[in-house]
């Protein structure tokens, strides 16, 4: 019997459409992660558009990545189920919005713990990559006056 070694990551594949962002691009089954963290029907937290676009080398708008973001509400806690309109996980790939964008529809977050700046934790999957790319949005002193507030983040 043959034993199969681990098989390298994986950044581009048809898996990202059809088992990750199902819904966004027309498949018949649902998605675990959408990119509506905030249910402003529900929700009356001060509302943010979290967007932004990822470029490949040649500085071109890539139309097959995935960005997945994970944050605490203003609350400061972490939600896997949703929360008076709010779940902490999102995912979107950037082919479904003119200008290859990702938007999320989300709240900016408290910090995690004391002293730290509030932020919104994200993964980058795309083709090129050997691997995913973490990083973070931060914020700092945004106070908002239930306005929606529009935040752009490029890659």
């Amino acid at each position: 019997m043959n034993k199969l070694g681990q098989t390298p990551s994986q950044t581009i594949g048809p898996y990202f459409a059809y088992g990750l962002t199902p819904e966004q691009y027309k498949f018949d089954h649902k998605s675990l992660a959408t990119p509506f963290l905030l249910d402003v029907k529900h929700n009356s937290k001060d509302l943010i558009l979290l967007k932004g676009r990822v470029f490949d080398l040649h500085g071109a708008p890539v139309d097959d990545a995935m960005i997945e973001i994970w944050q605490v509400d203003q609350e400061g806690v972490f939600r896997t189920e949703p929360h008076e309109g709010f779940i902490s996980i999102g995912r979107m790939g950037t082919g479904t919005v003119e200008g290859n964008l990702y938007e999320f529809t989300t709240c900016i977050p408290a910090p995690e713990k004391p002293g730290l700046a509030p932020a919104i934790n994200m993964i980058v999957f795309m083709r090129g990559l050997l691997s995913h790319v973490y990083t973070r949005v931060y914020f700092d002193n945004l106070h908002m006056q239930g306005a929606q507030e529009t935040v752009f983040f490029d890659f």
